[in-house]
């Protein structure tokens, strides 16, 4: 994990429960950015990301399922949060803050079975509680849950990745598009980039073609958090934000469409300063974008192959066994 950020999720599978929490801490605060693409997004606090904006540091990032009903997670990250004294200053007193908190949401009402289970602000706070420092778990928690793409069961996903200068760089992505993850050609991940699993047989590749064929129309969004511990200003950010957006296309195709509420935000911790030299700068910048776009499709591999099938929603692991990861 990036210094200086921490991840907890909450997850409710089973009894008419799909869905789930994913909080992203940067318990010191971090600089924040954000890029909206998708037709159809639901998300709170992305217009205080703006550059031109009062505030500069952001305490966390929630990314959670339940549509829009699903952002009353967001409060018990603030409740959280605000016990442990940890906000925008906003009085002379100790613990008169307002956290800084935005969130984005997937579609993953009913998938459970019951429309009305979906997270409420006690989601939120036991993802918080259960943030840790470290590499967090994949597939069917937190918010990627309920997630599903194209037809084969979503997850959520983790890649970091070291840069040149020392610095580091992380994508948490929870997977729920309405584009495809395969190739139809192959049956391979889009996201397999690197031709890391196997190619799927001819017997397989009819499975994968089988199960999105029968998929039922949804809304969808894939929404992530690119972490760094590098010095960024918030215009920074928002270009790594953007940037990453690549690393979903790479992922899922298409994307960005009317049924998707594709979001990224970007969180920077500081804790790497920018090279003195302007030279040097444009460089290591520049570098920090190409591994934001890489991580991020390394995260959706990650979610798919990660996930488990449920419902009417097979994984991708499951129609190529060969896929599946070993043990960690």
């Amino acid at each position: 994990m990036v210094a200086g950020f921490e991840i907890g999720h909450r997850t409710a599978d089973g009894d008419g429960w799909l869905t789930g929490t994913t909080v992203v801490l940067a318990p010191a605060g971090a600089v924040g950015g954000v890029d909206v693409r998708g037709g159809g997004p639901g998300t709170r606090e992305t217009d205080l990301l703006d550059p031109s904006t009062l505030v500069q540091q952001v305490q966390a990032v929630v990314l959670t399922g339940g549509s829009a009903y699903g952002l009353a997670a967001a409060d018990g990250v603030m409740a959280g949060l605000e016990a442990r004294g940890l906000g925008f200053p906003v009085g002379p007193g100790p613990g008169q803050v307002v956290p800084i908190v935005p969130a984005a949401v997937i579609f993953d009402l009913g998938r459970g079975g019951h429309f009305g289970h979906r997270p409420t602000a006690e989601f939120g706070r036991a993802a918080l509680d259960a943030a840790r420092p470290g590499r967090p778990a994949s597939g069917c928690v937190g918010g990627g849950t309920g997630a599903q793409a194209g037809g084969l069961k979503g997850g959520f996903g983790f890649a970091e990745q070291a840069l040149p200068d020392g610095a580091a760089v992380a994508a948490a992505v929870v997977v729920n598009a309405a584009g495809s993850p395969v190739d139809p050609r192959t049956g391979r991940l889009w996201a397999d980039v690197e031709h890391r699993l196997p190619e799927p047989d001819a017997a397989q590749r009819q499975a994968l073609a089988a199960a999105q064929a029968g998929a039922t129309p949804s809304l969808a969004t894939t929404i992530g958090v690119v972490m760094t511990d590098r010095a960024l200003v918030p215009a920074q950010a928002r270009k790594v934000a953007a940037v990453a957006h690549d690393g979903l296309a790479r992922a899922a195709r298409p994307v960005h469409s009317m049924t998707d509420g594709d979001t990224v935000f970007c969180l920077a911790a500081g804790r790497v300063p920018e090279p003195a030299d302007p030279r040097a700068a444009l460089g290591a910048m520049n570098e920090l974008l190409a591994a934001a776009a890489d991580v991020f499709t390394a995260a959706c591999l990650d979610a798919l192959v990660s996930a488990t099938g449920r419902g009417p929603w097979p994984a991708y692991a499951d129609l190529v066994p060969g896929a599946r990861p070993g043990p960690a």
